[in-house]
């Protein structure tokens, strides 16, 4: 049986270091400095507690649980925040982020994606922590588009039909 490794590991660094992060640049370029950490009430997060959120997820998931590398994360100050970074430093943190963790990312093996790992208390596959770190990932994408729609009252035009072959 063919492997699915590869494939699996290339889509996922794609999904995360292209894909999402351009979106998310798009999206912040179309919102002003205040609109970065703005609620539509206190039940919700701004864009930038999501900014944050990202990276202290990627951080904790990929970074320390599947890279093994020391990391530090205080989660609760992620959602407390209501302000200091810019929209630009926040993308700027998480793309470096994102970039460590893709490295970690393309050095897995089918060996090395069964093995367990303990993150967040949870007892995982390495497989399993990416795929978490993917989907969630693309779920707060969603929101902050959202969010970057609601606020700039117009169509960001992030989607694109695929190329003619």
């Amino acid at each position: 049986m063919p492997s699915c490794a590869l494939p699996f590991i290339s889509r996922s660094i794609s999904l995360l270091s292209e894909e999402y992060l351009d979106k998310l640049t798009r999206s912040l370029a179309a919102v002003s400095p205040a609109d970065v950490w703005w609620r539509p009430n206190e039940a919700s997060n701004s864009i930038g507690n999501l900014l944050l959120h990202l990276r202290g997820n990627v951080t904790q998931w990929i970074v320390g649980g599947v890279g093994r590398r020391p990391f530090q994360r205080v989660r609760p100050e992620e959602f407390s925040a209501r302000g200091g970074a810019t929209a630009q430093e926040l993308l700027t943190d998480l793309a470096a982020t994102v970039h460590e963790a893709c490295g970690i990312i393309a050095l897995q093996t089918d060996d090395s994606l069964v093995e367990q790992r303990q993150i967040q208390g949870y007892d995982v596959s390495v497989l399993d922590a990416i795929y978490h770190v993917v989907e969630h990932f693309s779920m707060h994408t969603g929101q902050i588009i959202l969010l970057a729609k609601a606020r700039n009252g117009s169509d960001l035009h992030l989607w694109q039909p695929p190329a003619a072959s």
